[in-house]
């Protein structure tokens, strides 16, 4: 089966033997897991920057490069999110040229996953499935359910038992069956693959996870569209199953071989949790295996104990020249603040991780302070808000009376602003 212009077809990484196209993640024969392959040369003269621009404002406008059926008529606009320069927070930082990928507004969840959904889906009904799934901390579970509802499929998605209560009623009202698992996301990861091949069912990031992970590649061609076809000096991104951060690099490989950008190697940073950073531990120690941890930290968007793409994820960012590394929790909630403060941008957890590594990343010297520096931001605070709380007391109540604010106004902490503050009226009426 291949796309309309695109040919593509699913190999192992290890062995290179070749599968066609069909509902499977890893190798029969050596285990490894399996990647969509392109031929770029059917697309060479007709996927340019023109022909990009003319398409619709999503994830669609590269569909030639996306690894979805003959005949599939994409018409859910995903993706196409802002890409906005963060002034205030550079200057908080010390970076100069700093912008951040902003998915916290992604259509229609508010996440990066809706790209990732999208293709995967498209790849389910290809295959047949009339029910669909996923192991999920949060996200994906609130993606795959809203985009089945949306295309008919039923959807049972399974997540760790402590997930967040909002993501877990974003789940649920879409109609999609919720199982709660007693166990972390390694635990209930594995349960689905068992459940996949029992059940005959479409788990997007189980058996069609070659197609899934091809969805994030959208992140990178549209931070290189968006910079104007060029790429930034450094990437900078949170890890759970090391599979974004691995897909953006393809993506600008393969506008380089295209030759609608430079080409450039751009370094890339990944972001953890202290609580559970089996990749940094690779990347600073140097190891090309990873050590299986734990999770212990409130980002449960980013608690994936024994990341799938983990390996391969800490020797690409060793080969490009980055890095990785890992803030507490209480950082990671600095890192909210921070970026809401400053760019107006409300990010969930994983998005507080990835803003405290950066302002580490800066002031360890490992990045630049003029460096074009992209942040990749990956989903709404709204969902975590239980992060935030005790952080914001709950302030009294104001009798509706002009007097009353004027006495709670010039209160500060107890203490009596001088009558020479900017809170004064217009004219200096009471």
């Amino acid at each position: 089966m291949a796309s309309s212009c695109t040919k593509y077809e699913l190999c192992c990484n290890e062995c290179g033997k070749s599968y066609g196209n069909r509902p499977l993640s890893a190798c029969p024969d050596c285990l490894a897991p399996l990647e969509v392959q392109y031929d770029l040369e059917s697309v060479r003269g007709r996927f340019t920057r023109e022909s990009v621009t003319a398409g619709p404002a999503s994830i669609w406008r590269y569909k030639e490069l996306l690894p979805i059926p003959e005949g599939f008529q994409p018409d859910l606009p995903v993706g196409f999110t802002p890409l906005v320069r963060a002034k205030n927070l550079g200057k908080r930082i010390g970076a100069d040229n700093l912008y951040v990928k902003n998915d916290a507004v992604c259509f229609p969840t508010l996440s990066f996953k809706d790209r990732v959904v999208s293709v995967a889906l498209a790849n389910a009904q290809a295959f047949g499935f009339t029910t669909v799934g996923c192991s999920s901390t949060g996200n994906l579970a609130n993606s795959t359910a809203a985009q089945a509802a949306r295309l008919g499929l039923k959807a049972c998605i399974l997540v760790p038992a402590d997930l967040e209560a909002a993501k877990v009623l974003n789940t649920q009202v879409y109609g999609a069956r919720l199982v709660r698992i007693d166990g972390n996301y390694d635990h209930v990861n594995r349960l689905c693959t068992l459940i996949a091949d029992e059940y005959n069912w479409g788990f997007v990031n189980v058996n069609l996870r070659p197609y899934y992970a091809e969805g994030s590649k959208t992140v990178g061609y549209e931070i290189a569209e968006q910079l104007g076809w060029r790429l930034p000096d450094n990437i900078v991104c949170p890890m759970a199953g090391g599979s974004l951060i691995r897909k953006i690099r393809k993506a600008f490989k393969d506008l380089i071989a295209l030759g609608l950008v430079e080409p450039k190697e751009v370094r890339f940073f990944g972001a953890q949790a202290t609580g559970c950073s089996p990749i940094a531990h690779a990347v600073k120690n140097g190891l090309d295996y990873i050590e299986p941890q734990r999770p212990n930290t409130i980002a449960r968007s980013l608690a994936i104990g024994n990341p799938a793409d983990g390996p391969a994820a800490a020797k690409m960012i060793q080969e490009t020249g980055g890095w990785a590394e890992d803030v507490s929790d209480v950082e990671l909630v600095s890192g909210i603040q921070e970026l809401a403060e400053d760019e107006g941008i409300f990010t969930e957890t994983a998005g507080g991780v990835t803003t405290a590594v950066t302002a580490r990343l800066y002031s360890q010297g490992r990045i630049g302070r003029d460096d074009l520096t992209v942040v990749c931001i990956t989903g709404n605070g709204l969902k975590t808000t239980d992060a935030l709380e005790g952080c914001f007391a709950a302030e009294r109540a104001v009798k509706p009376k002009l007097t009353a604010f004027d006495e709670y106004i010039r209160v500060v902490d107890g203490q009596l602003i001088g009558a020479d503050a900017d809170l004064t009226l217009a004219g200096g009426a009471r």
